[in-house]
C-alpha cells in the first residue's frame, strides 16, 4: 500500500475521519477515566488505574498513525473497532473504500 497517491481532495477526507474517529475514542476513554478515578479507594486500585492508562496509551499511540502508506490499514482498523464508519470515508477513491471496508470485516 506504500505506492497508493493521495489527491488533495482525499487527504483532507481522510485528515477529517482520522480526526473525528480520534476525537471519539479519546472521549470514550476520558469518560472510563472519570469512573475509575470516582471508584479509587486503596493505592492498589491507583496502580491499577497507571496500568489501565499505560496500556490505553500504547494502544492509542499505535493505532493513530497517519502515514498515508498505512492509513487504509488505519481506516480498516477504525471502522472495525466502531470508531469510524466507512460512510465518513465517502470521497475516497472506490479502489481505497473497497479495501477499507474489506479489511474492517477480517
Amino acid at each position: 500500500m506504500s505506492d497508493v497517491s493521495w489527491s488533495e481532495v482525499e487527504k483532507e477526507i481522510a485528515r477529517a475521519a482520522f480526526e473525528k474517529a480520534y476525537e471519539r475514542e479519546i472521549a470514550v476513554l476520558i469518560e472510563e477515566v472519570r469512573t475509575q478515578v470516582t471508584s479509587l479507594a486503596e493505592l492498589e486500585d491507583l496502580w491499577r488505574l497507571n496500568d489501565f492508562l499505560s496500556a490505553r496509551r500504547h494502544d492509542v499511540d499505535g493505532k493513530y498513525d497517519y502515514r498515508y502508506a498505512v492509513l487504509v490499514f488505519v481506516f480498516s482498523r477504525l471502522v472495525k473497532e466502531g470508531w469510524l464508519q466507512i460512510e465518513e470515508l465517502d470521497g475516497l477513491e472506490q479502489t481505497k473504500l473497497s479495501k477499507i471496508a474489506a479489511l474492517s470485516r477480517m
